[in-house]
């Protein structure tokens, strides 16, 4: 289960998709849209990347960061970045620690069998550093406006 709004965001330092190593603290005083996905180049993922891509001179007028996070490796996430011309990082959490962190691994099930991946979730954290709303269960295809609608962007 996500941990929940109303605290601190849990600090992290995560390599991007350069290999640059990118902290949470790098971005305080912003609003950050921080999203947990599943998996690089994969139908929901892959809209929900592009989604943002789509509105992300919005976000970038308004100063919100936005950072991808999933257990991808580095070159995973620069294949992916390149192939659909995402222009916001994208975290490589392979050993999905921070996905622990954050609590957003956990069970799933999918044709019948069941694993443990990336719950998709994002969390919205305020300049302060502080969650201000937690989204669960998203919904690819609409996210990106509603996080839009949320910061009184959209």
């Amino acid at each position: 289960m996500p941990i929940s709004s109303g605290i601190p965001a849990p600090a992290f330092e995560l390599p991007d998709d350069t290999n640059t190593l990118r902290k949470l603290s790098d971005y305080r005083g912003k609003n950050i849209v921080l999203y947990f996905y599943p998996k690089d180049d994969t139908p929901g993922c892959t809209r929900e990347a592009c989604n943002f891509r789509d509105d992300y001179s919005a976000y970038e007028r308004a100063g919100v960061v936005i950072l991808g996070v999933s257990p991808d490796s580095v070159e995973s996430h620069m294949k992916f970045k390149k192939k659909f011309q995402i222009q916001f990082p994208l975290l490589a959490d392979d050993g999905h620690k921070v996905c622990d962190l954050y609590g957003v691994w956990g069970p799933k099930k999918f044709m019948g069998k069941s694993y443990e991946g990336v719950l998709r979730t994002t969390f919205l954290i305020d300049p302060e550093g502080n969650i201000k709303k937690v989204y669960e269960d998203v919904r690819p295809a609409e996210h990106s406006h509603e996080l839009l609608a949320e910061l009184g962007l959209a």
